[in-house]
């Protein structure tokens, strides 16, 4: 069964950042007013790591989206 998930899914005012997973992959989904990105990775981290690259993406909204990632993790949720 092809089941996809939200791991994380951080709003501010200033966008959205959304990690999702599907069996074997991660995509995150980061919108700001204007601009959307979709991207595939083989993990969280690798995803966590992209975020970083995308400069449409404002600090404090990149930074809560890592503290909400961080605390998925904490919670025991899967990645796999």
């Amino acid at each position: 069964m092809n089941v996809t998930r939200h791991f994380s899914d951080t709003r501010t005012d200033k966008g959205r950042v959304r990690f999702l997973v599907h069996p074997g992959r991660v995509s995150l989904v980061a919108e700001t007013e204007g601009w959307q990105h979709h991207s595939t990775h083989t993990s969280l981290d690798e995803a966590a790591i992209f975020l970083a690259t995308l400069p449409e993406v404002p600090g404090p909204l990149y930074e809560r989206a890592l503290n909400d990632l961080e605390q998925a993790r904490l919670f025991g949720r899967s990645a796999a």
